[in-house]
C-alpha cells in the first residue's frame, strides 16, 4: 500500500460521512405538499402539511377545517397518517402538481345516521366519524386506475365505487371493496 492509495483511502472514508448526512439532512427536510378542491363547498387549499418528519400544526388545522362536515359545519381532527397515504398515492400516480377532488371526508355521527338510513353502503361506524377516511377522485385518471394505484400501496381501506364514480381511502386496516 503506497502513501497516495493511503491518503486518498482516508480522505474519502472521513468524506463520505459527511456527504451521507448532507443527503440524508435534504431527505429528511422534504416538503410534503397536498392540494384539494372540495365538490361540494368548491373550496380549495394548497398545503404543506409535513416537512420532513414534522407535521406542520397550523397546516393541519387547515385541512381539518377544510374537511369539515359540509352538511354540518362539524369539525373533527383529521388522521396525519390519512394525508400521508394521499400524498403517497398521488407521487405514485406520478403527478405531484395534481388536486385531488374530495367528494366526502370527515362525517358527523349525526350526518354519518343520516345517510345510513338512505343507503345501504354508509357502514355504521364508518371511519368517516373518525376522521380517517376520504371518497375522491383525481383529475384527468379514471377511478379503476386510482382504485387500483391505491390497492398497489398496501395501505388502509380502499373501496371502489364506479357507479358513483369515486374511490374510498382510509388509515384503518388493509382491506378492499367494490368490484
Amino acid at each position: 500500500m503506497n502513501r497516495r492509495y493511503f491518503l486518498g483511502a482516508a480522505l474519502s472514508a472521513a468524506a463520505a460521512p459527511a456527504f451521507a448526512g448532507r443527503t440524508f439532512h435534504r431527505s429528511f427536510d422534504q416538503a410534503r405538499t397536498l392540494s384539494f378542491y372540495h365538490l361540494h363547498t368548491e373550496d380549495r387549499i394548497d398545503v404543506t402539511y409535513r416537512i420532513g418528519e414534522r407535521y406542520q400544526r397550523s397546516a393541519l388545522q387547515q385541512l381539518n377545517h377544510f374537511f369539515r362536515d359540509f352538511r354540518t359545519g362539524d369539525i373533527a381532527r383529521m388522521d396525519p397518517r390519512l394525508f400521508d397515504l394521499l400524498y403517497d398515492l398521488k407521487v405514485s400516480l406520478g403527478d405531484r402538481d395534481a388536486r385531488f377532488h374530495i367528494i366526502s371526508a370527515y362525517r358527523s355521527p349525526a350526518t354519518n345516521a343520516k345517510l345510513r338510513r338512505a343507503s345501504s353502503g354508509v357502514a355504521k361506524n364508518s371511519l368517516h366519524i373518525k376522521g380517517q377516511a376520504m371518497d375522491i377522485r383525481f383529475p384527468d385518471l379514471s377511478t379503476r386506475s386510482l382504485r387500483d394505484a391505491a390497492v398497489k400501496l398496501g395501505r388502509g381501506g380502499v373501496g371502489y365505487y364506479r357507479r358513483s364514480d369515486f374511490v374510498h381511502v382510509d388509515t384503518g386496516a388493509v382491506r378492499t371493496w367494490g368490484a
